[in-house]
């Protein structure tokens, strides 16, 4: 079994999940079990700088062994989402997939006719769980090979680059770790998060993000003698939603097409509140949307009375191609490192956000790359052997020495 491999599987049996509203750095403890895991690896291997900060960053470099180069980034999460077990994990190999159903367990059934890619790993080696947690691929495959990477440069010097600098990050499921990342102690002129899905991509447009809560302020009266005076805040708070754009919601969107998304509602006659996430590639049409969702305010205030309906807007991130335009050179040389290894490279719009994105903003371009696996945040999440050991080819050529 491969190195990369043999990390992933060690790390997926270590459970680190994030977890939002804790009031704690990192949200979970045991995601410094994680941080401690990895330490230990990095020093076993020969890494050098290796840093743990104790509050679930860990740092570390590979020096160089030629001149004259930048010092390249790679950056992983070392958190899982929460919204699935992640365990007691009992992990499977597929060997050699027939390219059908796979039934991963319980009632965890991947068709290919619902998941296309999977056609394209027939007669490669799957990855998957026994239905009952995540694997835990997002990011822990980005994590190993990362690991993988710098065990191949260690143990192989006529392999030349500049300094590779590592770094694994807490809580990036929940949003918290880009903020803290400490970029001049870092050390790395661009960097890449190894973060992505399927072997070949290169992402560097995500979505400007921003979110919303609508308050409403009802006036609640016995329903008995309620005629003409109750203004019931509930009610007040369905119509508001009902005013919004019905196709513009995640369910009918795709690519680089915007939408707002109702995460959560909660209401009494007298008090209700919901709670948006708008996202949208191009940032004029996010305001459009911020201000759209003020003009259904003042429509509410107008027909109920003033001070009805209160909007509250925050923005969250925006997208990072408005700095890597200035960097397209860190593209490129991730398009060559996967031509070289015989993959064709392909670029999409994240429908979401990433670390490089608030990382770019904060002066460090950091686009995202592959991992070679899919289906991330549920139990059908899968992993191929194969493409994840390219990656660690892949990332092998990135810092190569040019």
């Amino acid at each position: 079994m491969s190195l990369v491999i043999e990390l992933f599987r060690k790390y997926i049996h270590i459970p680190s999940a994030s977890k939002e509203d804790t009031g704690l750095k990192p949200s979970t403890p045991e995601q410094l079990d994680m941080a401690r895991a990895l330490e230990e690896d990095m020093r076993s291997m020969g890494v050098k700088d290796v840093f743990n900060d104790g509050h679930g960053y860990v740092y570390g470099k590979v020096p160089a062994n030629a001149g004259n180069q930048s010092a390249i980034g790679l950056i992983a999460h070392l958190n899982v989402v929460d919204n699935e077990p992640c365990s007691p994990m009992n992990e499977r190999i597929i060997e050699n997939y027939d390219g059908g159903a796979i039934h991963v367990g319980g009632d965890v059934v991947l068709d290919p006719a619902l998941y296309p890619h999977l056609k394209t790993w027939a007669g490669k080696d799957l990855i998957v769980t026994d239905g009952t947690t995540i694997l835990g691929a997002d990011d822990k495959a980005g994590v190993a090979e990362i690991m993988a990477l710098a065990d191949r440069l260690i143990k192989h010097p006529e392999i030349k680059h500049g300094d590779v600098m590592l770094c694994f990050t807490p809580d990036e499921e929940i949003g918290g770790s880009a903020a803290d990342l400490d970029i001049p102690f870092f050390g790395a002129e661009f960097a890449y998060t190894v973060d992505g899905g399927a072997l070949g991509g290169v992402e560097y447009e995500n979505f400007n993000a921003a979110s919303a809560v609508i308050s409403f302020k009802g006036v609640s009266i016995h329903p008995g003698s309620a005629k003409g005076r109750m203004k019931n805040a509930a009610l007040m708070a369905a119509e508001f939603a009902s005013l919004l754009p019905a196709a513009e919601t995640p369910a009918h969107t795709e690519g680089r097409e915007g939408f707002y998304h109702l995460v959560h509602m909660e209401g009494t006659p007298e008090n209700a509140r919901l709670t948006y996430i708008l996202r949208d590639h191009d940032s004029k049409k996010l305001e459009q949307k911020q201000l759209f969702l003020k003009n259904c305010a003042a429509f509410i205030n107008e027909k109920y009375c003033e001070n009805t309906c209160e909007v509250s807007t925050r923005q969250s991130y925006r997208n990072m191609e408005e700095i890597i335009r200035g960097r397209m050179d860190i593209i490129e040389r991730a398009r060559k490192a996967f031509c070289d290894c015989g993959v064709t490279p392909f670029t999409s719009p994240v429908r979401g956000g990433t670390d490089g994105a608030s990382l770019s903003f904060r002066g460090l371009p950091c686009p995202n790359l592959s991992t070679g696996s899919i289906n991330h945040h549920g139990r059908g999440e899968i992993a191929c052997v194969q493409d994840m050991e390219k990656m660690v080819d892949v990332l092998t050529e990135i810092v190569r020495a040019r």
